[in-house]
């Protein structure tokens, strides 16, 4: 069977792991392919969110959703800490 290492991995991440291990009585390495095996091949036959996201049709390029930068930025136009 092949294998997966996992290299260069964010303390913090690892820590994640860990806990949800212990959190269902797992190994981390158990807990890892619950993981891979929950996005990749979910048992209830349900495609991950980007697999839903590529079937899309195209209906032209991505235009349609850029920001009028011509338009004032309301966040900078207000100073949240001046007393009024």
């Amino acid at each position: 069977m092949p294998q997966l290492i996992v290299r260069n991995l964010e303390e913090s991440i690892v820590r994640q792991l860990k806990k949800r291990a212990g959190e269902h009585g797992v190994s981390m390495e158990e807990e890892h392919r619950r993981i891979l095996r929950e996005v990749l091949a979910p048992e209830d036959g349900n495609h991950a969110f980007w697999e839903h996201l590529a079937n899309f049709p195209h209906i032209g390029d991505d235009s349609i959703f850029e920001r009028d930068r011509s338009l004032p930025d309301r966040a900078s136009n207000q100073n949240l800490f001046e007393d009024e």
